[in-house]
């Protein structure tokens, strides 16, 4: 076992039980918000890292942390028995190949559930286990690309700006597929009998801009960057330079929030009457920008902090750590010389709790066995054949 130090499992879903079979992307962060609330979680990691994804040390993979690693030769066709033996104490899967994968391996659903008809399987990809991409590679600035929101960000004249992978991968697809996920669970404890989820991060992307689809259904949302309220084009919905070459953003949509903004500012805001009137915004935006640029931002953050002005200085994730709502919120706890944001949401009744640090691949293999329902002759025999890696090993990926 590791020597990290571990927390008892804590939160809502204690009594949960999860294999999720290891992938990158949005299965990780998933998975880690199920083991961040009480589940118990076996990740099924290969015996030789893949090396997909963004390049990275294991030990600051922290999308990984929370959960046991067994490493496991999917490919070696006595591991089907192992996955079966898993399923019978299992309450979901979480399965984050392409369609296909695990139907190659003889682990389908109709295998999976006909050993556990309860068993929920949340197949988690981007462009969904039907349509004509399904079979295709694709990474978050992709499924952002054919759903309308990446054109949508950026600057008016230069190209569009991908925001990270923040918003298909980790948004559209982890917090989708935990929804999904739960809410069959729940099903499946009413009724006895599981269900697929066909987790699409396209999907979910376009869902996440429900009310940008809606504005522009009525006709109020212009195509061309930085032409709307919420997309920079608002001189209250933007950022600012300040004296200092850092920034202030401004999130002042509401008339009374704006005009608080504009006292604290200096402005004299009966100049702009209606202030959402876009003929106006060049003029505002102008008035704005030398006005921000008088002062730093740490001057601009004693004027504004805590007020209803809606304006707030703009962090690097350096600087976001020592904030002191962050700070006082414990938010981005230090585990094991990792800082790395904690637990959400926050149960108040119930609260979750890191269980520990990521762990090496394979490194609770034998435990983990033993956990899920194997004896330790079977145990044996699985490290005898090589199906199962028991070391546990520690690189980059």
């Amino acid at each position: 076992m590791s020597e990290h130090s571990t927390n008892p499992a804590s939160g809502p879903l204690i009594g949960i039980n999860v294999i999720e079979f290891g992938g990158i992307g949005p299965g990780p962060l998933c998975s880690m918000l199920l083991s961040d609330a009480g589940a118990k979680v076996l990740r099924l990691d290969r015996q030789q890292p893949s090396g997909l994804g963004v390049p990275r040390s294991q030990d600051y993979d922290v999308q990984r942390r929370g959960r046991q690693s067994l490493a496991i030769d999917l490919k070696d066709p006595n591991a089907k028995q192992v996955i079966l033996k898993l399923i019978d104490n299992a309450d979901a899967v979480l399965d984050p190949f392409r369609p296909g994968t695990l139907e190659k391996l003889g682990l389908g659903p109709d295998a999976l559930m006909a050993r556990n008809p309860r068993l929920v399987i949340t197949r988690i990809t981007g462009w969904g286990q039907t349509g004509p991409l399904a079979r295709s590679a694709g990474h978050d600035i992709n499924y952002l690309s054919i759903s309308g929101i990446l054109a949508a960000i950026g600057p008016k004249d230069s190209r569009p700006y991908p925001p990270l992978n923040v918003v298909a991968d980790m948004g559209a697809g982890a917090m989708f597929s935990a929804f999904g996920t739960l809410a069959a669970i729940i099903s499946a404890r009413d009724t006895g009998k599981g269900q697929v989820i066909d987790s699409a991060m396209c999907d979910g992307s376009a869902y996440l801009a429900s009310g940008m689809f809606g504005l522009y259904e009525e006709g109020n949302y212009e195509l061309q960057r930085e032409s709307n309220i919420l997309d920079g084009g608002a001189p209250f919905y933007r950022t600012y330079e300040t004296a200092d070459g850092a920034y202030m953003a401004i999130g002042a949509v509401e008339r009374k929030f704006f005009d608080l903004a504009l006292e604290k500012l200096g402005i004299d805001g009966s100049i702009w009457a209606d202030h959402r009137n876009k003929t106006l915004w060049p003029e505002m935006q102008i008035q704005l920008e030398a006005v921000f640029a008088s002062k730093t931002r740490d001057q601009w953050c004693v004027i504004f902090e805590g007020s209803d002005a809606c304006v707030s200085p703009v962090l690097n994730f350096d600087e976001a750590t020592s904030y002191p709502h962050n700070v006082a919120r414990n938010n981005l706890p230090t585990v094991n010389g990792v800082r790395q944001p904690g637990p959400t949401p926050v149960f108040l009744g119930t609260p979750g709790a890191i269980q520990f640090p990521p762990p090496k691949f394979g490194e609770h293999s034998e435990v983990a066995l033993s956990d899920w329902g194997f004896d330790a002759a079977e145990v044996d025999a699985l490290k005898e054949q090589g199906i199962i890696g028991t070391d546990g090993y520690s690189q980059n990926i």
